[in-house]
């Protein structure tokens, strides 16, 4: 099992940045697909970043290339998104998520482990 707990979500202003950050604890993370989540209200969750456990590959939604970064420390289990040029369409619930697979991929049913999610509110 492994507990995922993130953090670093509130209101900013449009233009704005965020760092979230995602701890993992009960298991390694160094194995895992490590990705994060969205979801706004009335909206289904979706994909908005993964990063491999080595590292090396990343994957990025096309609202989130080139304005969000995310990266991971396996050393201390955690997972980080940077968020710049925020837009109040990023407005949402933002979950950290865990896939016990070796490559990226993109749905939700495939990750294994949920965080409860951290809320990001980006006002105009």
């Amino acid at each position: 099992q492994v507990q995922l707990v993130e953090s670093g979500g509130r209101l900013v202003q449009a233009g704005g940045s965020l760092r979230l950050s995602c701890v993992a604890s009960g298991r390694t993370i160094d194995r895992f697909v490590m990705g994060w989540f969205r979801q706004a209200p009335g909206k289904e969750r979706e994909f908005v970043a993964a990063r491999t456990g080595s590292g090396r590959d990343t994957y990025y939604s096309t609202s989130a290339r080139g304005r969000f970064t995310i990266s991971r420390d396996n050393a201390r289990s955690m997972v980080f998104l940077q968020m710049d040029s925020l837009k109040p369409e990023d407005t949402a619930v933002y979950y950290c998520a865990a896939d016990d697979f070796t490559a990226i991929r993109v749905g939700a049913g495939y990750y294994d482990y949920w965080g409860q999610g951290t809320q990001v509110t980006v006002s105009s």
